[in-house]
């Protein structure tokens, strides 16, 4: 016999042959890998990530963005490479954003037939013909000041942004994107790309909004990718702020109302409560949007050894499927995918 001894505690008198009787035991489907796999509650899959590329003009351009190790900005020619090689990883899904040669003050480039995007999108669809595109539709990559839409003395107004917000997604839908995925948080811009799509005969074509987009500290590596920081002022007139949940319920019903077939939230680790509540209560299929700064923290952490990247990266991704994510978009697309 042995005797155990606290000093707040009576001595309790153990056989070491006796076991404690418990029926429940949940150790037990921890014991091996082959049991926690079998029991594993969330799982990922290649099939569900969707891999953001940052397309350009020119030819052989691949340049890292700085403040995102493994993101690069790409001509259309490695961009098709980037989507080919993710492709044949597992990756069924590329959502482009171009840099134009040249912006104006109401971004007539973002649809402009022959632009970064427009021709990424043909050329993907010709050499990986089942690989889904997705198109950004927003105006910060095109203006010269940097905001999401037209100003008037410093001032984004709505309609006549929606206006050019359609003109865009017209022309991506031309070039034979199967998803637009308006990101601008404009009022009633769902509804007015939906009724210009189906008025030009392209019901087909799927929308992806991006319906709960806050107004993140996390997006900073993203406007060094796709050069949209805005020159003056934030984005708070029209993304969310960060403190309401019961709000992106209402944008969110709003956007399906006006047809959208995908609703995004937007980042997704700091709002894993919204995305939760979001597919709870509209029950339809649900993006989530594992942002640059998201990412960016990850890598930083990594090269400087504290911690250990493929296991945070899973660990990461897993959540958002956990909280209720169909769909991830993340720059670990193609390390997940072969992790997995």
């Amino acid at each position: 016999m042995t005797t155990i001894h606290h000093p707040h505690a009576p001595a309790i008198q153990h056989d070491k042959h006796t076991h404690l009787s418990l029926r429940h035991r949940p150790r037990r489907l921890r014991r091996s890998a082959a049991i926690r796999a079998l029991v594993r509650e969330t799982r990922l899959s290649a099939d569900m990530f969707i891999y953001p590329l940052f397309v350009c003009s020119g030819e052989g351009q691949r340049r890292e963005v700085g403040s995102m190790p493994g993101v690069f900005q790409l001509s259309v020619d490695e961009a098709v490479r980037e989507a080919a090689a993710a492709r044949a990883e597992g990756v069924r899904g590329v959502l482009l954003f171009g840099l134009p040669d040249e912006k104006d003050s109401i971004g007539s480039a973002a649809y402009d037939p022959e632009a970064p995007v427009q021709s990424a999108v043909r050329a993907i669809k010709r050499e990986v013909a089942d690989l889904l595109v997705v198109t950004d539709v927003c105006l910060c990559e095109y203006t010269s000041h940097g905001h999401c839409g037209i100003l008037v003395e410093d001032e984004i107004t709505n309609d006549t942004t929606v206006e050019q917000l359609v003109r865009a997604a017209l022309s991506h839908a031309a070039a034979g994107a199967d998803i637009v995925a308006p990101s601008d948080m404009m009022d009633g811009r769902i509804g007015r790309i939906r009724d210009v799509l189906d008025d030009a005969g392209r019901t087909d074509v799927a929308i992806m909004s991006y319906a709960a987009k806050y107004c993140s500290a996390f997006y900073g590596p993203f406007r060094d990718a796709a050069g949209s920081a805005p020159s003056f002022g934030d984005r708070r007139s029209h993304q969310m702020d960060p403190a309401n949940s019961l709000e992106a319920i209402r944008e969110v019903a709003l956007d399906i109302d006006e047809g959208a077939d995908i609703v995004m939230v937007k980042p997704a680790i700091t709002y894993l409560d919204v995305i939760a509540r979001i597919k709870e209560e509209f029950g339809l299929p649900t993006a989530a949007y594992h942002v640059s700064g998201e990412y960016a923290m990850l890598k930083a952490a990594a090269r400087n050894g504290w911690i250990d990247e493929p296991r945070a990266m899973m660990e990461t991704l897993t959540s958002i499927k956990r909280a209720g994510a169909d769909i991830i978009i993340t720059y670990y697309a193609r390390e997940a995918a072969r992790v997995l």
